[in-house]
């Protein structure tokens, strides 16, 4: 049975102004992802893919082209739309965890369980990212690992269709990083979440369904990968 197609993009562009100056950070996009795939998008910096991944997400919206989330047109949505469609079917990781640093790592989650349709509770969202027993630490008892593992937790504790991740392991070590992987691909087997990641790291590809390599702002490879690397076998 084919896979149902969850975003579909044709001529994607994004232009930025910057005075006179015209940068041009997507230049013609044409890309279809799949439910319950693990993609990982890939390329330098300033190639284009965290701003596709903005566009896909509903945190920016294209200068010229389509793109659908299912039947929505998200080139065609308002704010509001944009802000529903986040709320409901998305969630985001970055590079950096945005965490509360007053509330506990159960309370960082709360925030979001609190204005989902039909969230997991907080202590099962923790502890799908082994993070049971430090349920009421704040974020300054936490290492970086355990920070980014709790801002896992609030992502996917809405159970959004999506998780869209920005460079998720870039502020962490090696070693961290793989634990932080092996977490993200545990949630995407588990939950059947369609998995964007973006990344500068060609190692982290291996562990994906589909890499897909950005390059001055235009598709220029797309592979499908045999079978996924174990995180803990990649070398970095």
């Amino acid at each position: 049975m084919t896979a149902e197609r969850v975003f579909h993009t044709r001529g994607l562009k994004r232009v930025f102004h910057m005075g006179e100056v015209a940068i041009h950070a997507l230049r013609g996009v044409d890309l279809d992802l799949y439910a319950g795939e693990f993609t990982v998008l890939l390329g330098a910096s300033g190639s284009g893919k965290s701003t596709l991944l903005n566009i896909l997400g509903g945190l920016d919206v294209a200068s010229e082209g389509e793109v659908f989330y299912r039947q929505m047109d998200l080139s065609q949505a308002d704010e509001a739309l944009l802000t529903r469609y986040r709320r409901r079917h998305v969630g985001f990781v970055f590079q950096f965890y945005n965490l509360i640093p007053s509330l506990t790592a159960r309370e960082n989650v709360a925030v979001v369980t609190e204005i989902a349709d039909q969230p997991m509770t907080p202590e099962e969202a923790l502890a799908m990212v082994g993070l049971q027993d430090r349920l009421d630490h704040f974020p300054s008892q936490l290492s970086g690992g355990e920070q980014q593992r709790v801002a896992l937790a609030r992502a996917i504790a809405k159970r959004p269709a999506v998780l869209l991740c920005d460079e998720p392991t870039g502020a962490l070590d090696s070693t961290t990083g793989v634990r932080v992987l092996e977490v993200l691909r545990e949630i995407n087997e588990t939950l059947g979440t369609t998995t964007v990641v973006v990344t500068h790291n060609a190692v982290i590809a291996e562990m994906a369904d589909r890499m897909i390599r950005l390059t001055d702002g235009q598709v220029s490879e797309s592979l499908r990968n045999a079978q996924r690397a174990a995180p803990s076998s990649l070398q970095w």
